[in-house]
């Protein structure tokens, strides 16, 4: 039985344990919290500091393969490890362009994917040196993470609210649809899921619902995959990726971000797909096939966000009410505390009217709420 480590216990972990459920493989997962969502569905639990290099080599150095939940991992420990035999999904050579801006956004550039034009800011005062690209997004090289290290800059009067380290400085997109493909590759074979389209909330630049298939002509579909197989071909490396992208009013595509990892933009291939996102992880790590990623129904997701307002020990409101809707299934990610804007789970919709999926993931957004006990 191979055994396989997951460097952080949030709720991807925790996706990703339910999904090894059903594969002969033992588990390992390492967090600096005791507590964290997937801390006690894997075999074995180790707390550590995934940024710190004898913790993340001392965790992988007697495993068959290690995977991650975020990007910010220790990444020279992983190339040691790959040195050593360890396999690495995604491996550090993939991991290290993507989890820099930098070196992503010039990763597209060198090899003719379209992106956003952009240019590298050391500083902030090195903002006001472009303002051809007014209005730009300003995005933190290192660390950035769901909406943050992420600063709109209007004119170069604004260059004041950036950030006084490495940055990316991008053209801000007339965005028309934001466009999520997640591709699989096993090193030899590609499979691509349905590309998801993704509403985000205005004011947290998180995903507020989403759906999936997106409503796209077939052109424009061809193009979509066609780029996002690109990218993951050009980063050789096996794993799941998630291909963010926009198009524009005038129909153009354009690349946004890379993830090398499961993604929150595929939590509906959980019921809404033959082989889920995280099911693929695993059958790409243990030597597998690649499985259908296909549809089953068409689905919409809704995100369970912190409440505003609230900081503190996490109430449910609307469960029960959600719980009696038809074809939805709720996933609650098991952490104790909520605070604004913190991811607490999701809620996947499955139905063949695009319409009444859009409709019942606006009523959900209504119904259900997580609010803080204190609070009550």
């Amino acid at each position: 039985m191979q055994k396989i480590g997951i460097l952080g216990g949030g709720q991807l972990g925790r996706m990703l344990l339910q999904a090894a459920a059903n594969y002969p493989v033992e588990t390992f997962v390492m967090e600096n919290d005791i507590e964290c969502p997937a801390a006690h569905l894997c075999h074995h639990f180790i707390n550590g500091d995934i940024k710190n290099f004898d913790d993340v080599y001392n965790f992988g150095k007697e495993l068959d393969a290690i995977t991650i939940e975020i990007e910010s991992v220790n990444e020279e420990a992983l190339q040691k490890l790959e040195s050593e035999g360890v396999k690495v999904y995604p491996r550090p050579s993939a991991l290290s362009i993507i989890k820099n801006k930098i070196l992503q956004k010039q990763f597209y550039k060198e090899n003719e994917i379209p992106a956003a034009e952009f240019a590298v800011t050391n500083n902030v005062n090195d903002i006001a040196n472009y303002p051809a690209l007014f209005p730009a997004i300003h995005k933190i090289a290192m660390g950035g993470y769901d909406g943050r290290g992420v600063i709109l800059i209007k004119n170069k009067e604004d260059f004041v609210t950036g950030f006084d380290e490495p940055a990316v400085l991008e053209r801000k997109i007339n965005i028309d649809k934001e466009i999520s493909i997640i591709v699989a590759s096993n090193g030899n074979d590609i499979a691509v899921y349905p590309a998801i389209e993704m509403i985000f909330h205005p004011l947290l630049n998180l995903l507020d619902y989403q759906l999936s298939p997106a409503e796209l002509d077939e052109k424009t579909l061809w193009k979509l995959e066609a780029i996002a197989t690109k990218v993951v071909k050009k980063l050789n490396s096996p794993g799941i990726f998630a291909v963010e992208m926009f198009i524009d009013k005038e129909n153009n595509i354009c690349v946004n971000e890379t993830a090398p990892r499961v993604h929150n933009s595929g939590h509906h291939t959980i019921e809404a797909n033959y082989s889920s996102q995280f099911d693929m992880l695993w059958r790409i790590m243990l030597g597998y096939p690649l499985g259908n990623t296909k549809h089953i129904l068409p689905a919409a997701i809704v995100n369970i966000l912190g409440e505003d307002e609230y900081n503190g020990a996490a109430n449910y409101n609307g469960l029960e009410e959600v719980l009696q809707m038809e074809n939805v299934f709720v996933h609650v990610y098991g952490k104790k505390q909520t605070k604004p804007g913190r991811k607490m789970g999701h809620v996947t919709i499955l139905g063949k009217d695009r319409h009444e999926l859009i409709r019942t993931a606006h009523k959900i957004k209504q119904i259900l709420k997580v609010t803080a006990l204190k609070n009550l």
